[in-house]
């Protein structure tokens, strides 16, 4: 049995095992990660907390194949991505893995309905237009679908990037501080959606914060500090099966 298939046989989607990455600056390495393991369980609500520059973007990264570690291993959905080529990881991404960024990084020249249909081209997705319709229906987007980007609200932006994130189900959605730029009211719109939807369709969100109000809504928090974990299996005010409340 490969390494990583015990783990991913219990139920973990992810699985990441003594993890560094290290960054050349000039002729200085510079760690980003210094030997990080961790496991992700199908349909949790992973949160990962940590001040600026502990490395939890990079892991975030990691994790969706857009960098590769320095050593290591990471595997997705029973996949070892870190001996895949770049064109098998580009796959990857586009069958398992949803991302929400802090830049929302949508086409400004074209309306919501258009970006959200280049994005189920792109991930060649044949799923009937009932789906995506429940999706707009969702997150509130069905008034704003023939605005462009930049004539609806930031909080309205990200939930188009949420969308799109989830067009075409991905197993795992990775948010890179959803609610950083945005308003106490609005935050709690986009946490409450991303619950909603980790909920519904069982997706895996992995989303790393500042914020501990919105760390909460995760099923788990782990800590990171200086490119190590310092901290985790911390429960949250949710439980794991999503149906009770623990205080």
């Amino acid at each position: 049995m490969e390494t990583g298939s015990k783990e991913l046989s219990v139920g973990n989607i992810v699985v990441v095992k003594n993890v560094t990455k290290i960054y050349k600056v000039g002729k200085v390495d510079t760690p980003a990660l210094r030997g990080v393991s961790l496991k992700v369980r199908k349909g949790e609500f992973l949160a990962i907390m940590g001040p600026s520059g502990c490395g939890k973007t990079t892991l975030l990264h990691l994790i969706g194949g857009l960098l590769t570690p320095t050593s290591g291993r990471i595997f997705v959905d029973g996949q070892d991505i870190t001996r895949m080529k770049d064109k098998e990881r580009t796959q990857l991404r586009r069958e398992k893995i949803g991302f929400i960024f802090q830049r929302y990084n949508l086409f400004p020249g074209i309306s919501v309905r258009q970006n959200l249909e280049l994005a189920k081209h792109i991930k060649k997705d044949g799923r009937d237009n009932g789906f995506i319709e429940e999706i707009i229906e969702m997150l509130g987007l069905k008034e704003k679908m023939d605005h462009k980007p930049l004539e609806i609200s930031g909080g309205e932006q990200l939930r188009v990037a949420i969308a799109r994130a989830v067009i075409g189900k991905p197993s795992i959605i990775l948010a890179d501080e959803p609610t950083g730029s945005l308003d106490s009211h609005n935050s709690q719109i986009v946490l409450d959606m991303l619950r909603n939807l980790n909920y519904k369709f069982n997706q895996t969100i992995v989303m790393i914060t500042h914020n501990s109000e919105a760390a909460a809504y995760a099923d788990r928090i782990i800590r990171m500090r200086d490119g190590q974990i310092e901290k985790k299996d911390v429960g949250s005010v949710f439980s794991f099966d999503h149906q009770t409340l623990t205080i």
